[in-house]
């Protein structure tokens, strides 16, 4: 899958990989930084995508595509398609150029709206990658858990750096009987569940 990676994707992944770091150092507003996960977060996600078995992909928190690009790489290798969620409008729109110029758009359904509207929708859910505003990772949990095949794979991003404010959610993922939870420490810290 890595070794595979198409010349196009890789080039969008540094294009994003560029204008994060720049946004980092230069003082852009944290609203307007595009936030993205790091390189080896993205491979990481998408070994586990691999594994995942089949049933329905979700992404909650787009940005620009970065983590949607690592995704959908285990999406070509299962044939599986990917639904992803984003609010911000600039952020939708620049994600949406990605996929395009990627010619992964025919894998990767982009709606440009709250997740939190949809997610009851899904009841085949087999991996879920959550990497959103902090204040909702509780409720996403309790509409994606139950909602999950057996073996199905939920990550969670910030679950180190964002500790304090993930917590709550944190505990109850490690005391949850419906699934296997740890926290990995790769990146910024990702609470990875595998529902039984």
């Amino acid at each position: 899958m890595f070794h595979n990676i198409p010349e196009v994707v890789k080039k969008r992944m540094e294009y994003l990989e560029e204008i994060d770091r720049r946004d980092r150092l230069d003082g852009t507003p944290r609203i307007k930084r595009l936030r993205q996960i790091p390189h080896e977060t993205g491979k990481f996600i998408s070994i586990l995508a691999a594994c995942a078995p089949k049933g329905e992909f979700l992404e909650i928190g787009t940005s620009a595509g970065y983590s949607t690009l690592w995704i959908a790489l285990a999406c070509q290798l299962n044939e599986n398609k990917i639904t992803t969620f984003e609010i911000l409008k600039e952020k939708a729109k620049l994600a949406r150029e990605i996929f395009q110029i990627t010619y992964l758009e025919k894998i990767i359904k982009l709606i440009e709206d709250d997740a939190r509207n949809y997610l009851t929708c899904y009841t085949n859910i087999s991996f879920c990658f959550l990497d959103a505003e902090k204040e909702i990772y509780g409720e996403c949990y309790e509409l994606i858990i139950p909602n999950m095949v057996k073996g199905g794979i939920f990550i969670a991003d910030n679950a180190i750096n964002h500790y304090k404010t993930l917590k709550p959610m944190l505990d109850k993922a490690m005391a949850d009987d419906r699934v296997d939870s740890l926290i990995v420490p790769i990146g910024k810290g990702e609470l990875v569940s595998r529902k039984i």
